[in-house]
């Protein structure tokens, strides 16, 4: 077994030296498809932060309580979408009836956390690295506020800069270049996991 990481070396970590979207691209649907404001980017990124967080959580507990112990450790992926999904559709529902306005404003891109493949990568790589259930939440939270950092920095560039662009730019050409910069300012960030 490896030494356990320190939790603040884990937090940083995956909040910006391996940033899920901008170091590893994954989650990169609702990165370019929600972030043309502000607003909505904000709040997918908290409803995603607290899918993820939790997702980790059960998925960890489902791991090492049911699927280890009776030997379906292969079964993995299927428990954990399943999981994931279950907490998505949780997180709906709650959406719905307090906030029916952010729910509306969401629209489809709210279920679609249950494919975003930065959420389950959170859960598979925490049973990969064999994470604790603390460093596992740890983990999934660094993550979860790099996502929600990144979504907020991109979708106030977009807003910057959607006046500005020529019109060959426009739309997903200066998104794509914009991302590429974000992702080439994130490196700066390479070492302090070491």
């Amino acid at each position: 077994m490896a030494a356990e990481p320190n939790s603040l070396l884990l937090l940083l970590s995956a909040l910006l030296v391996n940033n899920f979207v901008l170091a590893q691209f994954l989650g990169l649907c609702p990165f370019m498809g929600v972030t043309a404001r502000r607003d909505t980017a904000t709040a997918m990124a908290f409803a995603t932060t607290f899918v993820l967080t939790l997702s980790a959580g059960l998925s960890y507990l489902l791991y090492h309580g049911l699927l280890v112990p009776f030997g379906l450790g292969y079964l993995n992926i299927i428990v954990f979408i399943v999981a994931i999904a279950g907490v998505v559709q949780f997180t709906e529902l709650y959406l719905r009836h307090a906030s029916p306005l952010l729910h509306q404003v969401l629209g489809i891109y709210l279920p679609l956390i249950t494919t975003n493949c930065a959420v389950l990568a959170v859960a598979l790589l925490a049973v990969q690295q064999e994470l604790s259930l603390w460093q596992t939440l740890v983990f999934a939270a660094g993550a979860a506020l790099g996502f929600v950092l990144v979504m907020i920095m991109f979708a106030a560039l977009r807003e910057r800069l959607s006046a500005q662009v020529p019109r060959a730019f426009q739309g997903a050409p200066i998104a794509l270049i914009s991302a590429g910069i974000m992702a080439l300012g994130f490196m700066g960030f390479a070492g302090i996991d070491t």
